[in-house]
């Protein structure tokens, strides 16, 4: 098959489209490639039609379509509406998403599930609604983006990380299913951004844990606020990571998997491949503050 329409002529969807790196996507689209048709989605309209304008001046036909990623009929609202504006989409970029920190133990199963709504079961049903319609028409794109976090997990972490492992399992498997179809899917898996992903992070443990510092991880919890200061000078920006993404667009031939994030490969290797389990569980206890949590438990029980 040869269906490959350049991106200047593509109509591609991005969700989580008013701030970010979704927000910085939309605007590098609009920018470099005159004419490309966007729709953008999230909650807010307010500040996805302020993207909006940004891409409309620099020449895009832009969609707004404000959607909760969370409910599964909005969803495919948002499926059905762009299909009808534009009359098909070449390429969809899977970004809403957010992560939920807190011990396990603690996370309520009302957070567990809106975590999995919004990481996985959103994209999912979303990319489902839109297959057909890339069969039809010849192939398209799918870029699903995940994060380090997808495939090294860590304290605190565990409900964000479990969902990106299940959506780079979802990506693998359609990579598989969807090639006879000439659809191409591709993960991006950016490190930490700068955005305000641990305020939001501090923001819903807040929201979820009842009373987090009266818990036996209190020594942890003071020490997730002080993380984002901790990874800001390696931290990349939302236009960076959006440069990865544009990037994998142009492929003739996409990756499986763009690592954003600085000696992520490294990373990676060394976390997964190389160190003994033990010294990769060491190294993120004392990260995420759990060896501060043991001493703190040793010394309330002598």
């Amino acid at each position: 098959m040869t269906y490959a329409p350049p991106l200047s002529e593509q109509v591609i969807l991005i969700t989580g489209a008013s701030t970010g790196i979704g927000a910085a996507l939309a605007q590098r689209l609009a920018a470099q490639y005159f004419g490309i048709q966007l729709v953008l989605a999230a909650r807010s309209q307010e500040k996805l039609e302020q993207v909006a304008n940004i891409c409309r001046k620099a020449g895009a036909d832009v969609l707004v379509l404000p959607t909760d990623i969370s409910q599964v009929e909005q969803v495919k609202a948002l499926a059905s509406a762009a299909l009808k504006h534009f009359g098909r989409v070449d390429t969809l970029v899977n970004n809403a998403g957010y992560g939920q920190m807190g011990p396990v133990e603690l996370i309520p199963p009302d957070a567990v599930q809106r975590q999995f709504q919004v990481n996985l079961i959103g994209p999912l049903t979303l990319t489902q609604a839109l297959i057909p319609g890339m069969r039809e028409q010849g192939g398209g794109r799918i870029i699903n983006i995940s994060s380090i976090g997808g495939r090294i997990p860590f304290p605190f972490g565990g409900l964000y990380s479990s969902s990106k492992f299940a959506l780079e399992g979802i990506s693998d498997t359609l990579r598989m299913e969807l090639e006879p179809f000439n659809i191409k899917v591709s993960v991006i898996e950016p490190g930490p951004v700068s955005t305000n992903f641990f305020e939001v992070a501090a923001d819903g443990v807040e929201k979820a844990v009842a009373a987090p510092h009266d818990t036996p991880y209190r020594a942890a919890f003071e020490k997730l606020k002080g993380l984002e200061k901790l990874t800001s000078s390696r931290a990349w920006t939302s236009e960076r990571v959006a440069d990865v993404i544009v990037r994998s667009l142009n492929a003739r031939h996409p990756r499986p998997r763009y690592v954003a994030a600085s000696n992520g490969k490294l990373l990676l290797f060394l976390m997964t491949k190389l160190l003994p389990t033990r010294l990769v569980d060491i190294f993120w206890q004392r990260f995420y503050g759990i060896n501060l949590v043991a001493q703190e438990w040793k010394s309330s029980r002598k």
